[in-house]
């Protein structure tokens, strides 16, 4: 990749405007922005990044487009958008989670108008965005891999290149999905500890120091299951719905029967019809605080 090539971006929410930032920070070339939020373009402005108007504007003048994106819609909107753009852009780099015959769909359609196409899904949380330390798992040909490398490490610091177009979606769902179960195994136990008379603080602590510690327990436990903060505008039980039923259209593709899975997506559906709804996701500790579950579950027979 040369340091001059222009790189363009396409969505700048709670993980897009960091990322984005980050790039135009650290990228020796310029960087073109797109989003429909006047507050997000500032903010990447801010960072030097260039504003356009457009995404037809973006794809004339950027060789290579990001994109973070709500879902695979959006995603398939947006490429067609740029596909027939006709303009510089070579290449299209989609950092958002969407299901794997959308990667692969999207990647077709591209290479009919000679734009090569990348899934690149990213994990971790909106701290890591900002401080360029996201988890990034590749789906893309050894060439497209090589270009895109170096512009990845702007915004992360694990990068794994998982095979073909769609391994990255592929990557990304398997680590949701266990985020997901995780949060909600670790839900019952912490209520489980408190009700048998142990300080949740110290069961995570103590649990922390044993082979039960895990990304969650550090995380979502002890920074939002703890002290029960669970704010808006966050990544929601609606949001963990979109990406397990991506899970579950993948499962379905290839035979595969998840009940585990299933008993997860349970405690998020509910909490959907809550006032859990629209909050941080982690807050489903709530619905067995509450005795939500337990005829779902039949923990009581």
């Amino acid at each position: 990749m040369s340091n001059n090539e222009t790189i363009g971006f396409i969505g700048l929410g709670v993980m897009g405007g960091p990322m984005c930032a980050n790039m135009a920070r650290k990228h020796g070339g310029k960087v073109l922005a797109f989003d429909l939020s006047e507050a997000a373009l500032k903010a990447v402005e801010d960072a030097g990044a260039e504003r356009v108007g457009s995404v037809n504007a973006l794809a004339e003048q950027a060789d290579v487009i990001f994109l973070s994106l709500p879902g695979g819609p959006q995603v398939e909107a947006v490429a067609g958008e740029i596909a027939t753009a006709a303009g510089r852009c070579s290449l299209v780099v989609d950092l958002s989670t969407t299901p794997v015959a959308t990667a692969r769909k999207v990647a077709a359609d591209l290479a009919a108008h000679n734009i090569g196409f990348a899934d690149a899904p990213v994990a971790r949380t909106r701290e890591a965005a900002q401080k360029g330390a996201l988890a990034i798992m590749v789906g893309a040909s050894d060439a497209v891999y090589q270009r895109i490398r170096p512009m990845l490490d702007y915004i992360a610091t694990d990068v794994t290149h998982g095979g073909d177009v769609g391994a990255g979606q592929v990557l990304k769902l398997v680590n949701n999905m266990l985020v997901f179960a995780n949060t909600v195994a670790l839900a019952e136990m912490m209520v489980l500890g408190e009700k048998a008379g142990v300080a949740a603080d110290v069961l995570l602590d103590a649990v922390s120091k044993g082979s039960g510690d895990s990304f969650v327990l550090r995380n979502h436990g002890m920074k939002a299951m703890l002290p029960r903060e669970f704010p808006d505008k966050a990544f929601s039980p609606e949001y963990v719905l979109k990406d397990i039923s991506y899970v579950f259209e993948l499962a379905a593709q290839s035979g595969v029967a998840l009940p585990s899975a299933a008993a997860a997506r349970r405690y998020y559906e509910m909490a959907t019809t809550t006032d859990l709804s629209g909050r941080y996701f982690p807050g489903v500790i709530e619905l067995v605080e509450r005795g939500v579950m337990a005829g779902d579950k039949g923990e009581t027979e």
